[in-house]
């Protein structure tokens, strides 16, 4: 670990000129961000304004933070996930963006745990969240805090299902925009990101031929959606496992086998879960899967595959490579565990690719303004962007993409607001 100046904990800070290059490259492919950035060097919305962003620390991610301290936000970084942080991103925050940042890849959880509660020291107006832990901690831990508070924003299913339980028991504190909610967001990270960068990560940790293969995906969200898509046009035969009986219809007509766990992990190679739930996969579903079988999480916390309880029934746990470990059953097989349960397409990959946080993160920086703007008019409630604001997202990225789409003509407008034609 290392102290600078400013008040930090990161690697190495000899990491931070490589940083910087990736933080340049991430910038390169996000161009809605930068349409963005501009505006608020000009219009500084958060000027005397303090932010605390817990987010998984890359090159991406640290781009919003620029961007946000462009708008005049005092901000302090830190990671939401042990294992996701890349420390060369984490050292050009500190050096070259003057950005105090609090992540280390393979943090412990204690680690974790006192650098979320630095960044509620930084006594925030706004918050930038992914999972609900800054909010989580918040209402749970230090409430004295949550009078500041303007507001915050959600980037995961995960987040939004805690933020949408806290609503619902009337102790949501303060107002929140889900993010995730954004079609902007859904439609565009959920599935194209998370589809490809799943296998990005799983292909990086075990080097596996997909094609050919059975992949059991668990959950058939937005994300659970995009790794099917991609597992299918891998060239494997997708299983998909839901509870929701609309989402489960929706798979058997996009061609998929739809099927309860119980039955899936008979014929598995790899299991990937994207559900936001608690295991998902038990450890009897494990116990019961084929000799060989991979699994893995999409999901944002590292239990929706119960690898603890898996342990009481393991013989030997041996490292094959980098995020993969071989788990000896005394059963007599093994199960390959990717990434110790934790976000495959992050732990093992770089995340999705800044073209598709480009709109993740616009929806970021717009839903912070969003807030700011209407500080005083909100509930304490969650909330979705307002659908003007994701058509701008969308009309800002078809133009960066050189792409161009027709407009309405005044007689087609008023036949469409007519009920009398």
């Amino acid at each position: 670990m290392l102290m600078t100046e400013m008040k930090c904990d990161i690697k190495d800070i000899n990491l931070a000129e490589q940083g910087k290059k990736q933080i340049e490259w991430a910038f390169k492919d996000m161009p809605v961000l930068k349409r963005i950035q501009k505006r608020f060097i000009e219009e500084q919305p958060f000027k005397g304004l303090k932010l605390s962003a817990c987010v998984h620390v890359t090159k991406e991610t640290a781009a919003l933070c620029v961007v946000m301290k462009s708008g005049g936000a005092d901000a302090v970084l830190v990671a939401s996930n042990p294992l996701s942080t890349q420390d060369d991103v984490a050292a050009a925050l500190v050096k070259y963006y003057g950005i105090p940042t609090f992540a280390v890849a393979g943090e412990t959880v204690e680690q974790y745990r006192k650098h979320i509660n630095i960044a509620l020291d930084h006594n925030p107006d706004i918050v930038i969240d992914d999972g609900c832990d800054i909010v989580s901690t918040i209402h749970a831990e230090r409430p004295e805090l949550a009078s500041k508070i303007i507001g915050s924003t959600e980037e995961t299913t995960t987040g939004i299902i805690r933020l949408q339980a806290l609503e619902a028991q009337g102790e949501l504190r303060f107002p929140a925009v889900g993010v995730n909610t954004s079609l902007t967001k859904h439609l565009y990270d959920n599935r194209y990101g998370t589809g490809q960068s799943s296998f990005d990560g799983v292909m990086r940790a075990a080097n596996i031929l997909i094609a050919g293969k059975t992949v059991v995906v668990s959950g058939y969200g937005w994300c659970g959606k995009g790794v099917a898509l991609r597992a299918k046009a891998l060239g494997a035969n997708v299983i998909v496992c839901e509870v929701d009986p609309l989402k489960a219809l929706e798979a058997a007509m996009e061609g998929y086998r739809v099927m309860p766990i119980e039955k899936a992990v008979l014929e598995g190679d790899l299991f990937l879960t994207v559900t936001g739930d608690k295991h998902v996969i038990d450890v009897k579903h494990l116990l019961n899967m084929k000799d060989g079988a991979f699994v893995g999480n999409v999901g944002h916390f590292d239990w929706e595959i119960n690898v603890a309880g898996l342990k009481e029934y393991t013989t030997e746990i041996k490292e094959i490579r980098p995020n993969l470990a071989e788990y000896k059953l005394n059963n007599g097989k093994s199960i390959y565990v990717l990434a110790e349960g934790r976000l495959v397409n992050l732990v093992c990959a770089e995340g999705h690719p800044a073209s598709v946080m480009d709109m993740s993160f616009a929806n970021q920086a717009l839903g912070i303004e969003f807030l700011v703007k209407n500080y005083g008019k909100l509930e304490n409630k969650l909330y979705t962007l307002p659908h003007e604001v994701d058509v701008k997202i969308a009309e800002l990225k078809l133009e960066a993409m050189g792409i161009e789409i027709d407009t309405l003509t005044a007689e087609q407008e008023k036949y469409l607001n007519s009920w009398n034609v």
